[in-house]
């Protein structure tokens, strides 16, 4: 699927807010630190968690081969960030 393909149906398309990531104190789903703001196109929001697990794959192929934890920590904090993107315009496309 290329960039081309989804643009149609993604142009009318805003986030609406429901995209959530990082646990709160309580480490409950309840409680998130961060969340997606609504009103932004659905293809810039796709193409930025896109952007995102581009790192994300980076992050880990560098962890696996350097054995540093910390790699890992960054590579889950991208990766909730793209899938609260996901969810967010998946939601939108399908109250629409």
């Amino acid at each position: 699927m290329d960039k081309d393909s989804i643009a149609p149906a993604t142009n009318a398309i805003k986030t609406i807010g429901v995209g959530t990531f990082g646990e709160g104190e309580a480490a409950s789903n309840a409680d998130r630190l961060f969340r997606v703001q609504p009103g932004h196109n659905a293809q810039f929001a796709l193409e930025q968690a896109a952007a995102l697990m581009s790192c994300v794959y980076k992050l880990t192929l560098q962890a696996g081969t350097q054995q540093d934890a910390s790699l890992i920590w960054a590579a889950h904090c991208l990766s909730g960030m793209s899938k609260a993107l996901v969810e967010d315009v998946a939601h939108a496309m399908l109250t629409d």
